[in-house]
């Protein structure tokens, strides 16, 4: 992966954009520590989809994904059901 300090990438982006699409990921650098890379869009998406975890693996997690707020219950009056005839 080539390093880019941010000066080089805006005053030779298009040099830039090609290398990535090209040769592969391109790391930008800014004071000399990683800031940001540039990735191909296709390889974006599959980064994505593969970090995305499949209903499957949701559905047997042990861990809850979010909170499900549960109203406290209530004083409730209890009703008599209706005699059947």
């Amino acid at each position: 992966m080539q390093s880019w300090p941010v000066q080089d990438a805006k005053a030779r982006f298009s040099e830039f954009l090609e290398k990535c699409l090209t040769d592969g990921p391109q790391m930008v650098t800014r004071r000399g520590a990683e800031a940001a890379v540039l990735v191909a869009a296709d390889e974006w998406r599959r980064l994505q989809a593969q970090a995305r975890p499949t209903l499957k693996e949701l559905l047997l997690s042990d861990e809850a994904r979010a909170d499900i707020p549960v109203p406290a219950r209530g004083v409730v009056k209890s009703r008599r059901p209706p005699v059947l005839r």
